[in-house]
């Protein structure tokens, strides 16, 4: 008998959730049979380092349509996204976080919405439980991102959304090292829209990420997005050597028409300072950007699975 394909499939990237996973498990189930009986739920353990694949176990073990992945390491939230997206068989496919922010009770709203005709269906959230200085770090890296794309995005929407079978293969076959699964759905394309949703306070008491982390996925974002920022490099060289120019011109007048008296080693010394300066930024740009290219190279995977259950 074929085996036949889930409607739905739920895609959760775990970390530190240990005592979140039989909550989040069981708010999902309820939510989803609302709309199928017929659906998987994928847990990704992230290489956390409590007792969450553990936990994971446990509820494989209770319902056989609780699928677990243990990565061998952390290869960090959107390659473990990566890895549950890989494995989901679903029609559509739900991806929400783990620490309960994401409310499991939206999904059928979700759903509903994507029955209209739309491929894409992100969750804008309602932004009430985040701090003033994660809320301003957010605008500011939005900020940053739609400046150095040309494109505009909003804070209020993360990886929480509803995603048709086609949208997820098309994500599946791109290699690109650098994941982010914005990035990768701006890629694609397909119809989109949104709804807005609640958002609950983080169960794990605060976030996972720490300024190091949210630094290299905004730096992973912004250079798998656009190369703006060696165009903004070459502007810069551009007009830092007009400007030497003109200052080079004043300096030979003023010299033949007596102004300057007597030449100092500060503008000197500053200047080659200075120029020394904007060298190594554009060289830092374009050692980010031979950095990327020599991680897509190597063709390291994308994320290595230690284990599954009930695959």
């Amino acid at each position: 008998m074929p085996t036949v394909n889930p409607h739905i499939s739920i895609v959760s990237p775990e970390y530190k959730g240990e005592k979140m996973v039989h909550e989040l498990v069981s708010r999902i189930v309820a939510s989803v049979e609302k709309i199928t009986k017929n659906y998987e739920i994928i847990l990704v353990n992230d290489a956390s380092p409590d007792n969450t694949w553990t936990e994971i176990e446990k509820e494989c073990k209770a319902n056989p349509l609780v699928k677990g992945l243990d990565l061998s390491r952390n290869f960090g939230q959107h390659y473990a996204i990566t890895a549950g997206l890989a494995y989901a068989k679903g029609d559509w496919v739900v991806v929400l976080d783990c620490d309960l922010q994401d409310i499991p009770e939206e999904i059928p709203k979700l759903y509903k919405k994507a029955q209209e005709g739309y491929d894409i269906v992100y969750a804008k959230r309602k932004i009430k439980h985040v701090s003033w200085s994660k809320r301003m770090s957010s605008v500011c890296f939005h900020t940053v991102l739609d400046w150095s794309s040309g494109t505009k995005t909003d804070p209020a929407i993360g990886n929480f959304g509803i995603y048709k079978n086609t949208v997820v293969s098309s994500i599946n076959s791109i290699p690109q090292q650098a994941r982010g699964l914005q990035t990768l759905l701006d890629v694609v394309g397909f119809k989109s829209s949104f709804i807005e949703v609640e958002q609950a306070p983080s169960a794990r008491g605060g976030s996972s990420f720490t300024l190091q982390k949210l630094f290299k996925q905004a730096f992973n974002v912004i250079l798998a997005r656009t190369n703006k920022p060696l165009r903004f490099a070459v502007k810069l060289g551009f007009i830092m050597s007009a400007l030497s120019f003109l200052l080079a011109v004043y300096n030979l007048i003023a010299r033949l028409t007596g102004i300057i008296q007597l030449s100092g080693y500060t503008t000197t010394v500053f200047s080659i300072w200075f120029v020394g300066g904007l060298m190594l930024f554009v060289m830092g740009i374009l050692g980010l950007y031979i950095g990327k290219i020599f991680d897509q190279v190597k063709g390291q995977p994308l994320y290595i699975v230690r284990e599954s259950m009930n695959f």
